[in-house]
């Protein structure tokens, strides 16, 4: 069965939530210039789940860190939600790959740490903090300390933080990266299940082709270093997704239709 990838929808900066334009981004140090992105152009719509897919040094880090308002750019321009992107993105939920939860503070409070900083109401706040432990299966673990959860739970923990002031823009630099393969499995689906409830809009960052394919809308295919976009693949797969989902002959075209692209760059050599 032959099933070919849809093809790439351009979409307009008008009509986009996050724009990227002509985004480069070079780094100096002792040892020179070191070009990690060069003419970055991307336009995201409201409640797109789109992936960065590319080999490591790619500079697909580097990316979500200037949409975050982390880094400034080289040259060029970024906008979310129509605001210039000069300063970090306090709108933003941001999940990186290691937790970066405080070990003194039990999940609860490590999650309240958003509302704190941001003077919100504390007692509605601890209630949807509550209901996300309780959407990602951590009821009755609101007191438990980092220490006394696995790696997994940690990263729940780490996501139910970032969407607690209901942010209409999440970033995630491989999120997942660091876990085991059925807890990965799980947390994608947690994850939908999360975004599909929010309607929040998602750029996540990722070296896995079967991770890109099941959770996004887009895939953006990213060169080696220094890194710019080689190709941009829609994925017209339905939604909910379903981790049987993963042996349907069009999952299983787009993983060879995006090893071929890997393949082209020389990312991925089959030779002894």
């Amino acid at each position: 069965m032959n099933v070919m990838p849809a093809p790439h929808t351009t979409i307009r900066a008008a009509d986009a939530y996050i724009s990227v334009s002509g985004v480069s981004k070079t780094f100096h140090g002792r040892k020179g210039a070191v070009h990690a992105l060069t003419d970055i152009n991307l336009n995201v719509k409201p409640g797109e789940f789109v992936s960065v897919l590319g080999p490591s040094g790619c500079g697909k880090s580097t990316l979500m860190m200037l949409i975050a308002g982390l880094m400034s750019v080289s040259s060029g321009r970024i906008t979310v939600g129509k605001k210039h992107i000069d300063a970090p993105n306090s709108d933003a939920g941001v999940v990186f790959q290691q937790d970066v939860l405080l070990e003194w503070r039990s999940a609860l409070q490590n999650i309240m740490i958003q509302a704190e900083i941001r003077k919100s109401d504390l007692g509605e706040a601890r209630e949807r903090a509550k209901q996300l432990l309780k959407m990602v299966s951590l009821q009755g673990f609101e007191d438990s300390y980092p220490k006394e959860l696995s790696g997994g739970m940690r990263q729940r923990v780490s996501i139910c933080r970032a969407l607690l002031h209901r942010p209409p823009l999440l970033l995630m630099d491989e999120p997942f990266g660091a876990l085991d393969a059925m807890t990965r499995d799980q947390l994608q689906i947690d994850l939908l299940r999360l975004c599909a409830d929010s309607g929040v809009t998602v750029l996540f960052i990722t070296h896995s082709i079967a991770e890109a394919i099941f959770l996004s809308d887009r895939v953006v295919v990213m060169s080696p270093r220094p890194g710019r976009i080689e190709q941009i693949m829609e994925i017209d797969l339905p939604r909910p997704r379903r981790l049987a989902m993963r042996e349907d002959p069009k999952f299983n075209q787009y993983t060879r239709e995006l090893t071929k692209i890997f393949q082209g760059l020389g990312v991925f050599r089959e030779e002894y």
